[in-house]
């Protein structure tokens, strides 16, 4: 069986822990399997490389700053690999240009166009087990990039997607996907199974257990991806395709995202092109646009709302007041202090009043809505930050997540 693992930041956060990694890679070569590891940087590491970039100037070059960070999870692959061929086990650290992982040219979120699987499967072939630096790729000019955060998740399932492995295990510090953040609602369950569309919208909605990309990967390649914990042999969450004993289960889960925020741009322009004029450049500029109202008014203009990611915030709040004397924009809002509250689940689709309960929950607890979104199988609320801890938990206990579903129980 072919199985690649990714151990994040957390895993790796120490030479002993290093060490345990190594130990729980050769259990699987004794079992006959062979593995690819794809490894996070060392926990803070990153973060320690941002502080040096920022500190010395105050906007460092996108090309230099994924130079820099790239190098954290190159210290960690090479360590683990040090590690396991000191125990006996072949292992061979691969940085992303030595695959190559090819990517576009966005640093900082790059996305990644191709991956190269001869030389992988050629050292396969020789027993090596394979370390490989995540998060980070090359362009056709040779540049290095980086994914973005939480990236390395996204080349663990890529790997797996190019290779065609039997499964892709997520090593983290929690042992699965849970009904709720546990910090916040103390009776969050683990889930043993849940659908690539219904994590899809966890991870897009705040939830922080899988980067979003990663499972956008795995449910286009239909990988088995397993989230677990590395400090335990224990099952974690499986993420596979929808089956029916899944559309049981009317909420799956709650997530919330505090990174969120809202700008609105009064008295625009109600006419066919603008709105393409607005984000186009929003877009050029990498940033993406999450909900978005738009409301006519009788003088022929209308409102708009939409919401970004606040680490974007500045600099779309730039771009807006850049092209307003242009289109003719006549008031531009800007409000950090709020947040996204989801609850997903395939059950919705067959289950009418969903949306309704929710809305009441919420009303029942105070919380103002300002704004709505919904597929089919995802409602999202976007209320003051201040109430998002007693919204998940509300919406947690209204929706009986903390009572194990009937298939489990019998």
């Amino acid at each position: 069986m072919l199985v690649v693992q990714k151990y994040g930041g957390t895993s790796v956060g120490d030479l002993e822990r290093i060490k345990n990694v190594a130990r729980r890679i050769a259990k699987y070569r004794d079992e006959g399997h062979d593995v690819v590891v794809v490894v996070s940087a060392m926990a803070g590491e990153t973060d320690r490389l941002l502080k040096l970039a920022y500190d010395l100037v105050e906007e460092p070059s996108p090309r230099e700053l994924d130079m820099l960070v790239a190098t954290g999870e190159q210290v960690s692959s090479a360590l683990l690999a040090m590690a396991l061929n000191a125990m006996g086990y072949p292992a061979k650290a691969l940085l992303a240009f030595q695959i190559p992982i090819k990517t576009d040219e966005l640093f900082g979120k790059a996305r990644i166009r191709d991956i190269a699987t001869k030389r992988l499967k050629e050292e396969l072939a020789k027993g090596q087990v394979l370390i490989v630096a995540g998060f980070q790729g090359i362009t056709d000019e040779g540049d290095i990039t980086t994914l973005g955060r939480g990236g390395s998740d996204t080349t663990a399932v890529a790997i797996a997607a190019a290779l065609g492995a039997d499964v892709c295990e997520i090593f983290t510090d929690v042992d699965g996907v849970y009904t709720a953040d546990p910090r916040i609602v103390p009776k969050a369950r683990k889930i043993a199974k849940i659908s690539y569309e219904e994590m899809l919208e966890l991870a897009s909605m705040g939830a922080k257990v899988l980067e979003i990309r990663s499972v956008e990967f795995a449910k286009i390649y239909r990988v088995p991806v397993h989230v677990r914990s590395s400090f335990s042999y224990e099952p974690g969450t499986m993420v596979v395709e929808e089956d029916e004993s899944m559309e049981k289960v009317l909420v799956s889960g709650i997530a919330y995202n505090r990174n969120e925020a809202r700008i609105s741009l009064y008295g625009v322009p109600d006419k066919p092109g603008i709105a393409s004029r607005i984000f186009g450049p929003i877009a050029e500029a990498g940033i993406v646009v999450d909900m978005i109202i738009q409301t006519g008014r009788p003088d022929g203009k209308a409102d708009m709302t939409f919401t970004v990611p606040k680490t974007d915030y500045k600099a779309t709040l730039k771009l807006v007041n850049e092209l307003a004397p242009e289109i003719g924009i006549e008031k531009i809002e800007g409000d950090e202090d709020i947040a996204k509250v989801s609850i997903v689940g395939a059950g919705m689709r067959a289950h009418p009043g969903v949306a309704a309960k929710m809305f009441q929950v919420l009303a029942d607890h105070g919380i103002n809505i300002h704004m709505i979104s919904t597929s089919e199988i995802k409602i999202s609320c976007v209320i003051d930050e201040k109430y998002t801890e007693l919204a998940v938990r509300a919406l947690h206990e209204a929706f009986g997540l903390d009572r194990a579903p009937e298939e489990e129980t019998s």
